[in-house]
């Protein structure tokens, strides 16, 4: 899928002029700069006839800024009546620069933003569509924390990356069991309602 980073969905800049003549589906990263207004013009601009499935709204605030941001987001898109899918990328979101110089995620902190992502969700009576990360199977030591407690002083025995830090093998195992206790818990909860 192509998307429109958070800093270049400019409404009349190059990338959102691009993705309006794509047929296939696009994403739009959403931070914490976006407003109501503007994301209402996006997608009017990007999904025009309003088809589902065409629009994905990947949310990218950081851990703890959720809150701040995606509620209002989610109501004024309910409020209009698009169709849109709702992802998370808490990866973008949660990039810092370590002490010891590496650019790094803290692993608690992309824990948290899928929780409160999946917590908003809920709140307010919406679907949570999707979840990006960017991992590896490898035993690298990109992002801090997890399981194995990877620290600041371990950043540079085997940090592979070209670009991003990814979650290690062990850390992609820890958060694919959070996101599959949150999606059982959000099947349990639709089969009560219902």
């Amino acid at each position: 899928m192509i998307w429109i980073g958070d800093r270049t969905r400019q409404p009349d800049g190059a990338h959102v002029e691009f993705c309006k003549g794509v047929l296939n589906p696009i994403g739009l990263k959403c931070g914490p700069s976006i407003t109501t207004d503007d994301l209402k013009h996006l997608i009017e601009t990007l999904n025009p006839e309003n088809e589902a499935g065409r629009l994905t709204l990947i949310n990218r605030f950081g851990a703890g800024k959720v809150g701040d941001h995606m509620p209002k987001l989610i109501r004024a898109v309910e409020e209009e009546g698009y169709k849109v899918v709702w992802s998370c990328d808490p990866m973008h979101g949660n990039t810092i620069k370590a002490a010891s110089g590496y650019k790094t995620r803290p692993f608690n902190s992309v824990l948290r933003e899928v929780r409160e992502f999946f917590e908003i969700h809920k709140a307010e009576g919406t679907y949570p569509g999707g979840v990006h990360f960017e991992m590896t199977g490898k035993d690298v030591t990109e992002c801090t924390g997890g399981v194995r407690a990877v620290r600041d002083e371990d950043l540079s025995s085997r940090y592979h990356t070209a670009c991003d830090p990814r979650l290690n093998a062990s850390q992609s195992l820890e958060l694919a069991f959070l996101v599959s206790e949150e999606l059982a818990s959000l099947v349990e909860e639709r089969r009560a309602v219902v």
